[in-house]
């Protein structure tokens, strides 16, 4: 017997199936929900699922360290079907806090199987599939399930079902005082206060710019030369065997100098940022951060939901535009899918860690890793403004209306698993994200090798001088804009497809920095300012504009949201090019 799959899927909510091992059971983990009246697409496919009697057997999955909501949800589900398992999970975690559940009582009281477990340690799952496979082979007792039936029937308001989930829990739920709840509660004051969680999230965030910047300098310079040498004598080696000259440069110069340029840039801030950024999230930091932005989301006629996307987006736009599902208001999902580009993703943080200390150098500040998590920071901050500048315009223009509440669960905080958070950042984040750049890097090293070589380069030159004079008006030249046309694939190509390009127009072989390199062609610290600038507001990847075409549904939307990063980047390195210039002619004067 197998649990089958759900009915037809809504084309915007995907549902995870995986086999249980030694067991013919299939789980299907389908989006989760408070009650079963819905409030988002997600919640719908979850209810109809449910209604259609596809499973054969549900799991209700609830927190331990908040019994009553889960139950409430449970009850709503008992009065659909009785061929449910109710599992409540992180009994470990609602032990520390004080909170015991009653298993064995609740069964009592529902007639179904009610099993405890803590998935992260995998205790209790064992009990669990026991518990399932008793519900699908009809072994549960089905003459205390009539007799407890009444008890959950007739129920249709939430408010009715959630009485009787107090109800259960004061027969079945044993809280204890303890002293960690207090602290909990004091500190949930602290970080979500509206001044000290505003400074507490930016001094967090500036820390982990600052650990980043400061340990992935050293790291890529090391890569930078290792590669390097390699190169070096893999060209040896080409000679050696007498491989032609155009072959050896296609390969080496091209397809492999771009792949080592991708993975000395981006390897070591990814490999710091990310690790760090799962530890903000495993310890229940990130959610009050979006708690703490509602006020502002909700002053800009959006929903505090959008707070949550924008952190999806800190890791991929992609994501965050699918998260954006969370919205039950199409009016404000809209808002939020448009503007998720404004948020730098993980393949900008790259870039922008990279020129920051070119930035700097230029501007003759100290290249210290606090100046440039200050400059991060700073970045930041400015993506956020923007954001909920263009949530404000779109709300009073083309997509009026009123902001809607929203109820955003605290989780407690935990102790992380540092080992497993290292583990899953690098492989599910840090190696996912380089290696589609990889993938990306090498074609299109291959590409620019070829536009830079053959007819000596007169394609490439025909391009970069047609976008220069859009360049030098943005306070950049052609082959910046160049490079960021040709990194639509992926953002992570920006910066190693300009390396490409430079050093594919008669830069001398010696260079090897990339700040000296960047120095050779003319960089200063407005090049470098307005160049952080388009790396921080540039066209969504092709990624996240396929992604925004499904789930909007509209190719006037994607281009709406192509357009919005775009022309801002646009418009603000002409205004600081505009302004540096003038302050620099009225001090010439």
């Amino acid at each position: 017997t197998v649990i089958r799959h759900p009915i037809k899927k809504k084309q915007t909510v995907d549902c995870a199936e995986a086999p249980v091992k030694a067991e013919r059971i299939t789980l299907c983990d389908l989006p989760g929900c408070r009650s079963l009246t819905p409030s988002s697409p997600e919640e719908e496919i979850t209810r109809d699922f449910i209604k259609s009697g596809s499973a054969d057997c549900l799991v209700v999955v609830c927190d331990a360290a908040v019994p009553e909501r889960g139950l409430t949800l449970a009850l709503q589900v008992l009065e659909i079907t009785r061929r449910v398992v109710i599992c409540f999970n992180l009994v470990d975690e609602a032990a520390k806090h004080g909170v015991t559940v009653d298993c064995e009582a609740l069964e009592r009281e529902l007639g179904v199987p009610v099993a405890a477990t803590d998935a992260s340690r995998k205790k209790g799952l064992n009990e669990l599939i026991n518990d399932i496979k008793r519900v699908i082979n009809g072994d549960i007792g089905k003459t205390e399930a009539q007799k407890r039936t009444q008890k959950v029937e007739n129920h249709p308001k939430y408010e009715q079902a959630w009485k009787e989930a107090e109800r259960l829990c004061a027969i079945a739920v044993k809280r204890d005082s303890d002293r960690a709840g207090a602290r909990q509660l004091k500190l949930d004051r602290f970080l979500t206060g509206r001044f000290t969680g505003a400074l507490t999230g930016l001094a967090l965030l500036a820390l982990v710019f600052y650990i980043t910047l400061e340990g992935a300098d050293l790291p890529s310079e090391l890569l930078a030369r290792s590669f390097s040498a390699a190169l070096s004598r893999l060209r040896d080696a080409c000679a050696f065997i007498g491989l032609p000259i155009w072959v050896t440069g296609a390969l080496v110069d091209g397809t492999l100098a771009t792949l080592s340029t991708v993975i000395s840039v981006m390897l070591p801030p990814m490999a710091i940022f990310f690790p760090l950024f799962t530890l903000l999230e495993d310890l229940g930091l990130l959610p009050r951060i979006a708690f703490n932005s509602d006020r502002c989301f909700e002053r800009c006629g959006s929903c505090g939901k959008q707070a949550l996307t924008c952190c999806m987006g800190f890791g991929c736009n992609a994501v965050g535009v699918m998260g954006c599902r969370i919205i039950g208001s199409p009016r404000e999902r809209l808002v939020a899918q448009l503007t998720n580009s404004l948020v730098p993703c993980n393949g900008r943080f790259p870039a922008l860690a990279a020129l920051i200390p070119v930035f700097l150098a230029a501007a003759e500040l100290p290249r210290s890793g606090a100046a440039g998590a200050v400059v991060m920071s700073l970045l930041v901050l400015l993506s956020a403004a923007v954001t909920l500048g263009f949530s404000k315009l779109l709300s009073v223009t083309l997509l009026k209306g009123e902001s809607s509440g929203f109820a955003l669960e605290l989780p407690p905080f935990r102790k992380p698993r540092v080992g497993q958070v290292i583990v899953r950042s690098l492989l599910d984040r840090t190696l996912f994200v380089l290696g589609r750049a990889a993938a990306a890097a090498a074609p299109a090293g291959l590409a620019i090798w070829l536009l830079a070589n053959v007819s000596g380069g007169a394609g490439l030159n025909a391009a970069v001088s047609l976008l220069d004079p859009a360049g030098r008006l943005m306070g950049v030249d052609g082959a910046v804009l160049m490079a960021f046309v040709l990194a639509l694939p992926a953002n992570e190509l920006a910066l190693p497809l300009l390396v490409m390009i430079y050093s594919g127009s008669g830069a001398p072989t010696g260079i090897g920095g990339l700040g000296e390199l960047l120095a050779f062609h003319g960089w200063t610290a407005k090049t470098a300012l307005c160049a952080l600038l388009l790396a921080l507001f540039h066209s969504p990847c092709a990624a996240t504009l396929l992604t925004l075409k499904r789930e909007t549904g509209s190719i006037k939307n994607t281009l709406r949201a192509m357009l919005i990063p775009s022309l801002t980047g646009v418009v603000l390195c002409v205004l600081v090019n505009g302004i540096w210039s003038l302050t620099q002619s009225a001090l010439a004067a």
